[in-house]
């Protein structure tokens, strides 16, 4: 016989010498640690005593004891019996294991004997392991009744019902009603101070075992004439008890049943502690879901407003695995003009906190955008706006400003995927947009330039902006995704509502993060006609947004019907840019707009950050520059300059046919 010292706050034990000759093990091959036992202790046994420890340790036992088998050196398997007491603070919370190893090989050398310990033990051990093991998997409170309640369960419990009930507001809410026409009407809700014995289990925190079918009826008379149809012979009802409260109570039912051994009370009641952790786990993610999920309808979109010239379909669905919430969402935004802003994003983290920013956030991107802001000055906004937040969280987004006049699209992207595009024909592709930095890192970096990128949309194509929860699978590249996500698109339905479906089953079967969905679809019929309005943000030193201005001007010009001046207007409108950016320090911003009246005009802004107003001169034979002016006045049918603020516009218009 030997002792042992287990600091469970370091995790060392220590073994006196006679104790590690119990486990057949020298001084040298022991270091303190209890998996260096492990050698010595088969995987079974070890299961077991873990599952035994565990029990005593969450259930505020003071004390254990076990048979269990070593293996020693030359490879004979020994009996051995331990002990064990357990010390708590004055929390309750226990940090330390005091107890004594002994060699049982004599005390239960009967064969006999030794046969039905056998027996026993593996009944245990199976019963330990598999209902652990299913319990491990349980996340909400039906699967704890599932893992429990299957045939499988019950059998290997003895048991030929179930029925369950957890506390609440100080009643006893029936969740599982036994076996099929067990249930008894008026006690799906009980009161605990009623004679019931889930009632009694719960008031008293202490196991109720009825050996017999007349301790049963003695006990319970009113709820026995009502179950004695059933004929049960013996019945288990335990409290669920965590952190020290109980949350329901747990009865078994058995039939051909005579009582119950102690080694069966202490095993239902080891079980019944497993299982009140368990489904308290279940509660605790079902209560945290349900608010995020609330949380995460409220901060989404009630509706999709109704865009002329435009189908749009969204999807948002959450992850099955975690917390089942994240910080996906999406937005349109009807702008004036027959424009239309989408705007996709995923805050940092899945939990309510990135559910509570991601609401903030489009709240805040829906008032830049509808202000008139540029798309690039939208996300800059944006970015400093998070940035400015008490949180430590970023957020990756896709702003799309699309006019359905002219199918141009003006697309920003903040460290966010590619969005695709689908052609008429049913192809699809990426659109690579270059992009700039998450919004709240760029403005704490001090990079808050988003370049734009323009493409026109035809009548019949789809915008398609989604959210890393579509293309991301486990082990694959995030390109892979979206090859593959393209290959679903091609493949899909021409409906937009039933291809947004077929998308999100995808996510459906994979559920391992959420994912918010937008599909836009020009339609080639009621397109608002006139009162068009284009910007575009043109920064010094930036010639990619110099042709995307021009190429935002040859769209809108073809599209509003002036195709008979597009060289004049295009010539004009680059004389204005490039004049803004080579006389002033600052950017130009472009903006083109359908003015309505007794005639249709086209008008030309570039607004900079200079005071000085242009002024025409004569160039000279041989000059370079100070034709500018000259060609606006000879091309334009009129022109002005107007102060804005610190700075001025010049514009111009021209009668469209």
């Amino acid at each position: 016989m030997g002792s042992f010292d287990w600091d469970l706050v370091t995790g060392l034990m220590h073994l006196d010498a006679a104790a590690l000759d119990v486990f057949d093990t020298t001084p040298d091959a022991y270091d303190g640690r209890p998996e260096s036992l492990g050698p010595r202790v088969p995987p079974a046994e070890s299961a077991r005593l873990d599952a035994l420890v565990s029990s005593a340790l969450k259930g505020g036992l003071d004390s254990y004891g076990a048979y269990f088998r070593i293996r020693c050196h030359d490879g004979r398997l020994r009996w051995t019996h331990t002990q064990g007491r357990v010390m708590r603070d004055d929390a309750g919370r226990p940090y330390r294991i005091i107890g004594i190893v002994r060699d049982a090989t004599e005390e239960l050398s009967h064969s006999a004997e030794r046969l039905g310990l056998d027996d026993e033990r593996r009944r245990q051990t199976s019963v330990v392991e598999s209902t652990t093991a299913a319990l491990a998997h349980a996340r909400t409170v039906k699967d704890v009744i599932d893992a429990l309640g299957d045939a499988h369960g019950l059998e290997r419990l003895g048991s030929m019902g179930m029925v369950m009930g957890l506390v609440e507001a100080g009643r006893i809410h029936l969740v599982a009603e036994g076996p099929p026409g067990s249930f008894v009407p008026g006690t799906r809700y009980t009161r605990i101070d009623e004679q019931y014995p889930m009632s009694e289990v719960v008031r008293s925190l202490q196991p109720r075992f009825l050996d017999s079918a007349q301790e049963f009826a003695e006990g319970y008379p009113g709820l026995w004439a009502r179950i004695s149809s059933m004929d049960i012979s013996a019945a288990a009802y335990l409290p669920l008890i965590a952190q020290a409260r109980p949350i329901g109570a747990i009865g078994l039912l058995y039939q051909d049943k005579d009582g119950f051994t102690q080694d069966e009370r202490n095993l239902l009641v080891a079980l019944g502690s497993s299982i009140a952790q368990s489904l308290q786990r279940a509660m605790l993610l079902e209560q945290e879901h349900d608010l995020a999920e609330g949380l995460q309808q409220a901060m989404l979109p009630r509706r999709i407003p109704s865009v002329p010239g435009a189908q749009i379909a969204v999807r948002y669905r959450s992850a099955r695995m975690g917390q089942d919430i994240g910080g996906d969402w999406y937005d349109v935004i009807p702008l004036p003009g027959g424009r239309v802003g989408a705007v996709i994003g995923d805050v940092q983290g899945h939990d309510t906190h990135a559910a509570a920013v991601m609401g903030q956030l489009r709240i805040v991107l829906r008032a830049y955008a509808a202000e008139g802001h540029s798309p690039a000055t939208v996300m800059a906004r944006a970015s400093v706006f998070l940035h400015e937040l008490d949180t430590d969280r970023f957020a990756t987004c896709t702003y799309a400003e699309a006019d359905l006049t002219t199918g141009v699209l003006q697309i920003v992207r903040a460290g966010h995927i590619d969005p695709l595009l689908r052609t008429r024909d049913g192809d699809c592709r990426r659109l690579p947009v270059e992009g700039g930095m998450p919004l709240g890192l760029s403005a704490e970096f001090g990079r808050l330039e988003y370049p734009v990128a323009t493409v026109e949309l035809d009548p019949g194509e789809t915008l398609l902006m989604c959210t890393d929860g579509l293309v991301e699978q486990p082990g694959a590249d995030l390109d892979d995704g979206i090859r593959f996500l393209a290959d679903l698109v091609r493949g899909g339905p021409g409906d937009l509502q039933l291809l947004a479906d077929r998308l999100c089953e995808v996510v459906d079967d994979r559920g391992d993060d959420d994912m918010a969905l937008i599909l836009l679809r020009r339609r080639g019929d009621d397109v608002p006609q006139g009162g068009g309005r284009l910007q575009q943000h043109v920064a010094p030193g930036d010639p990619e947004a110099l042709v995307a201005a021009r190429h935002m001007i040859g769209a809108a010009v073809r599209a509003w019907g002036a195709r008979g001046r597009a060289d004049e207007i295009e010539l004009v409108a680059d004389e204005l840019i490039v004049n803004a950016l080579m006389h002033t320090d600052g950017p130009a911003i472009v903006t083109l707009r359908v003015l309505t009246g007794t005639q249709r005009r086209l008008r030309v802004e570039v607004e900079d950050r200079s005071s000085a107003l242009p002024r025409r001169r004569e160039a000279g034979d041989s000059g370079v520059s100070g034709r500018g002016l000259m060609l606006v006045d000879r091309l334009a049918d009129v022109w002005g300059v107007e102060p804005r603020g610190s700075g001025k516009c010049v514009w111009c218009e021209f009668v469209m046919d």
